[in-house]
């Protein structure tokens, strides 16, 4: 007798710069959710879809869960909340290569308010520290709470050898979600708009190589995609908005340098994404303090 088909949803918790993202994009199998060593990234619930031969899974990848200190932080951290009390299953993930901390310990008591989703513990990059190590993490872990599971992996995504114990863990979140039928077509891979993609993928390559407090301060929007009548050339007109005159400076970078590395980097990563070429025009504009400003963070999609 065949095992019942199942699908829900699954998300993934964790200090910020755990592997989350990471760990959504090697189990959907492309990029769907940017990823970068800067802490908070990700900003909003992304949904990647994993299809399994009894199961589709549905992964929401949502921003580190921490202590806030601007108006964007209470929004960010209300996302979290929102999205873990209508998830299936959720995933605490936590790095081997890092002992347990105060932050690990004040997730650990935050998912206590979310008693109906399933609780299993992932421990990531398990390929940065020696097999002991590992060992003595599964043990510490392992005192927090009782899980349905713990899972070591590794997710690096360009790199194929890297890849371990994925197949566990999606087999083990998948049999934890109830029987029901496929919730999105066979073959999709995320639920976000194609403007919502583009418009990560350029604020990640804005991302590489700046200081820790500009991270914070970038948001971009788009102006508009304009597909040429040939349709072989996507014509993309975006904002990237920071918080001060200074930061401005930064990110264009003498005679414009930074920006247009910016530019070539996010137009490579956009025209993987499309299949096709892209004009992309970056234009840098100042939004004071914006993080703080409920209209501001409302005009950026916060």
């Amino acid at each position: 007798m065949n095992a019942p088909f199942r699908s829900g949803f699954v998300s993934f918790v964790g200090r910020p710069n755990v592997g989350k993202s990471t760990l959504t994009n090697a189990l959907v199998g492309e990029k769907v959710a940017i990823t970068s060593s800067k802490p908070q990234t990700t900003r909003n619930a992304i949904r990647g879809i994993v299809h399994t031969g009894n199961g589709q899974l549905i992964i929401v990848d949502t921003p580190g869960m921490h202590r806030p200190r601007t108006l964007l932080g209470e929004r960010l951290n209300s996302v979290v909340q929102a999205t873990l009390g209508d998830v299936d299953v959720i995933g605490f993930c936590l790095p081997a290569n890092e002992r347990i901390g105060p932050g690990d310990r004040f997730i650990n008591q935050q998912l206590d308010a979310f008693p109906r989703a399933k609780k299993v513990a992932i421990v990531t990059k398990i390929d940065a520290v020696p097999r002991t190590a590992v060992a003595e993490q599964l043990l510490a872990i392992s005192g927090l709470r009782d899980w349905e599971a713990i899972i070591p992996v590794s997710a690096v995504l360009t790199d194929p050898e890297s890849r371990v114990q994925l197949d566990e863990l999606l087999s083990v979140l998948v049999s934890l979600l109830p029987v029901g039928p496929a919730l999105y077509e066979d073959g999709a891979v995320t639920d976000e708009t194609l403007e919502h993609r583009v418009s990560e993928l350029i604020r990640e390559a804005a991302l590489e190589g700046v200081g820790d407090e500009l991270p914070h301060s970038l948001a971009v929007t788009i102006d508009d995609m304009v597909e040429r009548d040939d349709r072989e050339l996507l014509e993309i007109y975006a904002n990237l908005w920071v918080e001060r005159d200074s930061q401005k400076g930064i990110v264009i970078g003498r005679g414009g340098e930074r920006l247009q590395q910016v530019g070539a980097r996010a137009r490579a990563a956009i025209e993987s994404l499309l299949g096709k070429q892209v004009f992309l025009s970056l234009r840098v504009k100042v939004a004071k303090e914006w993080q703080r400003d409920p209209k501001q963070l409302g005009r950026l999609g916060f």
